[in-house]
């Protein structure tokens, strides 16, 4: 069974719905204390109350807000960052305001957690860093450039923060999810129709979605005293969609 010290917190962005919401339910059932930070507050507020954390209302994008947040509610020994969105949408049809704004949520959020974060960690000699990137962050996504672009600059940051900080007992490692059942995907399929989710099922080997659970289980050992030999890796939890 995955392993955790007693005492163990974690900060979780996007916590509120989708995948993030599983993630703050799978840490909180391992004895983990989550704090959910998510930019719709009642959401947030839903999901602390049903694990008994923390809601922290929270836009991501807001640099100074992220670190007030980190500094009223850390220090944390565990930083989850999930918080993103999507856009599809060929390169040439999007405007450089689609790019910024697609880059801030996806991968400035990123930078600000960590650097909001980290400090404590180094102080305290431990820290999981964990972050939720895309297979498109490696792949790349023919109508989706923008947003593989953030989530592969992810994947460098995080292999960044591993070789920055192994000495001080601190792991970084990314998961790359493929298509999953979520909310965000069900609203995708239900515009686009059959043939999309055909698409997205036929990606993996497995023919199938993945769920929000199986994301959420990789991030909890990941995130574990178990995982402190892993880092700097960039893990597919994909149904096989990265295989080649």
């Amino acid at each position: 069974m995955t392993r955790y010290a007693k005492g163990r917190r974690a900060f979780v962005t996007g916590g509120g719905k989708g995948i993030g919401e599983a993630i703050c339910h799978h840490l909180a059932a391992l004895g983990v204390d989550v704090v959910v930070a998510d930019i719709d507050e009642a959401a947030a507020r839903a999901v602390a109350g049903a694990i008994g954390g923390l809601a922290a209302p929270l836009d991501v994008t807001d640099i100074e807000r992220v670190a007030a947040v980190i500094a009223e509610t850390g220090p944390f020994d565990i930083l989850v960052n999930n918080a993103g969105r999507d856009q599809h949408a060929f390169f040439t049809k999007t405007t450089p305001a689609e790019w910024q704004a697609l880059v801030a949520v996806n991968l400035l959020s990123v930078f600000a957690t960590t650097h909001a974060a980290l400090p404590a960690m180094q102080e305290r000699g431990f820290g999981r860093i964990v972050n939720i990137a895309s297979e498109a962050g490696r792949l790349g996504s023919k109508g989706g450039a923008v947003y593989a672009a953030a989530k592969g600059g992810v994947i460098a940051f995080t292999r960044s923060i591993a070789r920055e900080n192994g000495p001080k007992g601190i792991t970084a490692n990314v998961v790359l999810p493929g298509p999953v059942d979520t909310p965000l995907l069900r609203a995708a399929v239900a515009a686009g129709g059959e043939k999309l989710l055909g698409a997205m099922t036929g990606a993996t080997l497995l023919g199938r979605l993945g769920t929000p659970a199986e994301i959420a289980a990789a991030v909890g050992f990941l995130a574990s005293e178990e995982a402190g030999f892993i880092t700097g890796e960039a893990i597919g939890v994909s149904g096989g969609m990265g295989c080649g």
